[in-house]
């Protein structure tokens, strides 16, 4: 079974990161979602919140399997799931830098394990978490970045 992690904060989970993970269980047998605890990033959804979207949106799809994690490596993590590759998504040249030097790392600690870029379909290209948090957080529509669940949810969060 080729099996890949999708590692992230999904602060909250959008279009964009759907796409990616759709797309990717056309090349492995099985996604594994793996939300990041991503304190440092100040996330305004918990773990549990995150992972309860994500398992939400991809409910029907037996291919994909959303887990947390907290404190330790994205290759370790990837090893005790036995995934051979580590999706991560680009989306503009900003993000190739960064996602350079993760994958470089990556295959310094972990040979054996790919990392394998996706971009999402162009309609999305532009989308962000930060992006849809500021316009939840000002009142805006979010209904064309994320499924209807982390809109509401969204809305939940800024309505106190």
């Amino acid at each position: 079974m080729k099996i890949a992690i999708y590692p992230g904060s999904f602060d909250p989970i959008t279009f964009g990161h759907i796409d990616i993970t759709e797309r990717a269980c056309a090349l492995f047998d099985k996604v594994i979602v793996s939300v990041a605890e991503s304190k440092s990033k100040n996330p305004l959804f918990t773990v549990a919140e995150r992972i309860d979207l994500a398992q939400e949106i991809f409910k029907d799809n037996p291919k994909i399997e959303v887990i947390g994690y907290a404190s330790k490596l994205t290759v370790d993590l990837a090893r005790e799931n036995n995934a051979i590759a580590i999706i991560r998504g680009l989306r503009a040249v900003a993000d190739f830098e960064y996602e350079f030097q993760l994958a470089t790392m990556n295959r310094s600690l972990a040979p054996d394990i790919e990392s394998i870029f996706f971009t999402p379909k162009d309609t999305l290209i532009y989308v962000s978490s930060s992006l849809v948090k500021e316009i939840a957080k000002l009142g805006g529509d979010v209904s064309r970045f994320v499924s209807p669940n982390v809109k509401d949810a969204l809305a939940e969060k800024y309505s106190t």
